[in-house]
């Protein structure tokens, strides 16, 4: 990874201690480049939990200009353990909701159609049978300034009463939790592609949604979809 801007961003009084979650924050440089694609310059941001800490994207930065020894790593009461530069803003929302939940990771973006979802003040319905990948709907959260503890309480409250692995935040953005990092990852590219169908949809008429009885077949469904490799890999 290039390091190129990321001195300024450094704290010199902060520990690199680069073998503490290194795994965790291996991850963190792996799947950042993919916020590119999912939210406007630098808006976006994602954590991996371990046990009690969690490894975060930094604040400010390209998702492509810093490695493992930067990325921050925090307590869940949000204290700064390791890592060279700053982390994200939005830390009091990843671990409110790490307290609440115990996701393994979490994904924060300003992606369009879910940010478009979000000044409409519009929870996302099934329209579509994969929406089960987080839930039977993504909820809306209140509006709270970024970065605060009311955001954090208000997105684990939506979270927890849809029964949902992510939530629309009004006025903001989306974030959405997984039990690893790629399938955070993967989810929220699932619940914005169905933020888009809905909007479109909506745009020719009132879309139907999907029954709690169609959606508990899809769920039952879903425990057996998809399949592991052999162990050589094929």
């Amino acid at each position: 990874m290039s390091r190129e801007g990321a001195d300024s961003d450094v704290d010199a009084d902060a520990n690199p201690d680069p073998d503490l979650l290194r795994d965790a924050r291996e991850a963190v440089v792996e799947y950042a480049p993919a916020l590119a694609d999912l939210t406007p310059a630098r808006t976006g941001n994602l954590s991996v939990r371990e046990g009690e800490r969690v490894a975060v994207t930094p604040t400010g930065v390209p998702y492509d200009s810093f490695d493992a020894a930067d990325v921050p790593v925090v307590s869940l009461d949000g204290g700064r353990l390791a890592g060279r530069m700053a982390p994200s803003s939005e830390v009091p929302m990843h671990t409110g909701i790490y307290k609440h939940d115990r996701p393994g990771a979490i994904v924060h973006t300003h992606s369009p159609w879910a940010t478009t979802m979000a000044t409409l003040h519009r929870k996302l319905p099934p329209v579509h049978y994969m929406i089960a990948a987080v839930g039977r709907e993504v909820p809306l959260a209140d509006y709270a300034p970024y970065g605060t503890e009311e955001l954090a309480a208000n997105v684990v409250a939506a979270m927890a009463e849809a029964d949902s692995d992510a939530a629309i935040l009004a006025n903001h953005g989306l974030v959405v939790t997984g039990p690893d990092v790629e399938t955070a990852v993967e989810n929220t590219r699932h619940v914005e592609d169905l933020c888009r169908l809905y909007l479109r949809a909506s745009a020719v008429g009132e879309p139907h949604v999907l029954s709690d009885e169609q959606m508990a077949t899809v769920e039952e469904r879903f425990e057996s979809y998809g399949q592991q490799p052999d162990a050589d890999g094929s």
